[in-house]
């Protein structure tokens, strides 16, 4: 696997691409903050299946009716750029898109921030 100055970044764009290239398969290098942000998605139903073996995690994105469930994804944090949100701004988001925020209780869906009352790192906008 190759290297990036954005590692979290290119995980994400992978799955994406994945999703939008009817891939069911994504395969990519072990680490603990991506494991944690595979789990999340799993728990928002954008990800089927987690396995990690020898050192590659490989993810299986869910699909519904033949085309993915995950449509389209915009990375907010970035290397030189930082977004935080409370938790009142994560409230204020209305409409279809979910955020993975990095929170002191791990990377959490925008659900699931709400429910511990928690704000942090807005990592990416999923919908």
């Amino acid at each position: 696997m190759s290297e990036t100055n954005y590692p979290i970044g290119d995980f994400l764009i992978r799955i994406k691409n994945a999703a939008q290239a009817k891939n069911r398969e994504v395969t990519v290098s072990v680490t603990k903050k991506k494991v944690a942000i595979a789990k999340a998605l799993e728990k928002a139903g954008f990800v089927e299946e987690i396995k990690s073996k020898d050192g590659i995690l490989s993810l299986s994105v869910s699909f519904s009716h033949k085309s993915p469930i995950l449509m389209d994804l915009r990375l907010v944090s970035k290397p030189g750029r930082r977004v935080y949100y409370k938790l009142s701004d994560i409230e204020a988001k209305r409409g279809p898109s979910t955020f993975l925020v990095s929170t002191p209780k791990g990377i959490l869906t925008t659900k699931e921030a709400k429910k511990i009352g928690s704000g942090g790192e807005i990592i990416a906008e999923i919908w």
